[in-house]
């Protein structure tokens, strides 16, 4: 079976980004960039020309994906980062918790910020970066994180937005993925 693509390309990196089906009639171009160490460094150094005149202290994601991301762009800004985890572990004290509902999954999922990382980012300005802004349902759960926790946002970030371009406006991104519907 021959997979449809979407071309993505950022600065000199292109990639394939193959089709898949999320629910009934609707697929997705998936960006996976675990494992994509040029297109995770062009990425990361694009975005941290866009971010360093905005001047956060520092960098929170959300797990998994976008950690690499986050990671070269830590280095390059010379920052801490913080991954909102997916599951609760008891080293994480008293950790903040919400609630989002995943476009890849299907299924509602949790995010969490531990103690430590609460303590590091309260009355901290904030990039809050993620891989793809889809849905929105993530990045709404990041931001009542972050103002649980009186971390100021700063600045939203991300290799690509996807759907609808103008839903995106105050988003920091690098590309755009379409949605792909099929009608019968």
């Amino acid at each position: 079976m021959t997979r449809q693509v979407h071309v993505l390309e950022i600065g000199a990196v292109r990639r394939e980004l193959p089709l898949f089906e999320v629910k009934p009639g609707l697929s997705i171009a998936v960006l996976n960039i675990l494992g994509d160490v040029e297109l995770v460094e062009t990425a990361a150094a694009a975005l941290a020309i866009r971010l360093e005149p905005l001047r956060p202290a520092a960098l929170v994601t959300p797990e998994a994906k976008s950690i690499p991301l986050v990671y070269a762009l830590a280095a390059r800004l010379a920052l801490p980062y913080v991954v909102l985890r997916k599951s609760y572990k008891s080293y994480m004290g008293d950790a903040l918790s919400v609630s989002t509902q995943s476009i890849t999954t299907g299924t509602q999922q949790s995010l969490y910020l531990d103690e430590k990382d609460r303590a590091l980012i309260g009355d901290t300005p904030v990039a809050l970066i993620d891989d793809v802004i889809s849905t929105g349902s993530t990045l709404r759960a990041m931001q009542s994180l972050m103002q649980r926790a009186s971390a100021d946002v700063v600045a939203e970030a991300a290799i690509c937005t996807e759907g609808t371009p103008g839903d995106w406006p105050d988003v920091i991104a690098l590309g755009h993925l379409p949605v792909f519907t099929q009608t019968t």
